[in-house]
């Protein structure tokens, strides 16, 4: 039952560790646990799963619901002047902005240095289709997605739905990756280095950002 350290045992919450000293038959799955989660520390967890299940975890526990009741005007509050958004088409100030339908996205290339401060909804953009979206079309074979064509999202409820559908595709598109495929390069899309460097990026990237959406939460809720 490979669990990382006695440090990592030290900070796993009261109910992992019930899911943990529960751990005898060795499937998985334990009475109790959240459905659709497997036990992580389970040396009958695949590979794969486990990639999975370290942000599936993060993702059901702290990222989802912390989006709970999230508005459309918190959803575009800007805390600062100068931030970069998603916007009605025609009316950014940015460099450039992309996207297909009457929403695009502020962007600039080569990025400016600082970098611009952005809203929940540029973020969540970013992970609809930086993060998530380019993978799922490249490696699970779902439609292609661009950021210079996406349909961007004009209200918060919109962009949620937007982000629960791509998080599940990837998340479901990981789980079936043999150890072969994690090995080795996938042979679409530009990234060149094993899957399982792509899988562990992505799961940062989702943990990054989402303390990001989680911070601006706060502000917004405590601003004077």
């Amino acid at each position: 039952m490979p669990v990382g350290g006695l440090w990592h045992l030290l900070m796993l919450s009261s109910e992992e560790w019930a899911v943990l000293t529960s751990c005898h038959a060795g499937d998985g799955v334990h009475e109790g646990q959240q459905p659709g989660l497997r036990c992580m520390y389970c040396a009958a967890v695949t590979r794969s799963e486990r990639l999975a299940d370290q942000l599936d975890r993060h993702w059901h526990k702290n990222l989802r619901p912390r989006l709970q009741g999230l508005a459309d005007e918190e959803y575009f509050w800007e805390p600062v002047r100068g931030c970069w958004s998603i916007r009605p088409r025609g009316t950014t100030s940015a460099a450039m902005s992309v996207g297909s339908g009457d929403w695009t996205m502020d962007f600039a290339s080569p990025a400016p240095v600082p970098a611009p401060v952005t809203t929940i909804a540029w973020r969540l953009a970013h992970i609809v289709v930086s993060c998530l979206g380019y993978r799922v079309g490249w490696h699970f074979g779902g439609q292609d997605v661009d950021s210079q064509t996406f349909p961007y999202a004009g209200t918060a409820a919109e962009a949620l739905k937007q982000l629960d559908e791509m998080y599940g595709r990837w998340n479901a598109g990981v789980r079936q990756l043999s150890d072969a495929d994690l090995e080795n390069p996938p042979t679409v899309g530009p990234e060149r280095f094993p899957m399982e460097g792509i899988v562990l990026h992505v799961n940062r990237e989702l943990i990054h950002h989402g303390a990001e959406i989680s911070l601006l939460r706060d502000l917004y809720r405590w601003q004077d």
